[in-house]
């Protein structure tokens, strides 16, 4: 059980992530940090940062306020 519950909140994590990334951070960013497709660029790691930090907000809420 533990296992799935970690998969689905990784998954959610890069949905979420990624949502936020393109819809809200990428028109604010200047050229050369925007993701280009099938490059490693500075977006890249950006989008990859974006989604660990939802994946941490994620864990939190999740320690914070534990299941009944």
């Amino acid at each position: 059980m533990r296992f799935r519950l970690g998969i689905l909140r990784s998954l959610a994590a890069v949905v979420i992530g990624n949502a936020l990334y393109f819809l809200a951070l990428l028109p604010h960013l200047p050229a050369r940090a925007r993701h280009s497709a099938f490059r490693v660029d500075l977006g890249l790691l950006i989008d990859f940062w974006t989604c660990v930090l939802v994946w941490g907000a994620i864990t939190f809420a999740a320690q914070r306020w534990p299941r009944r």
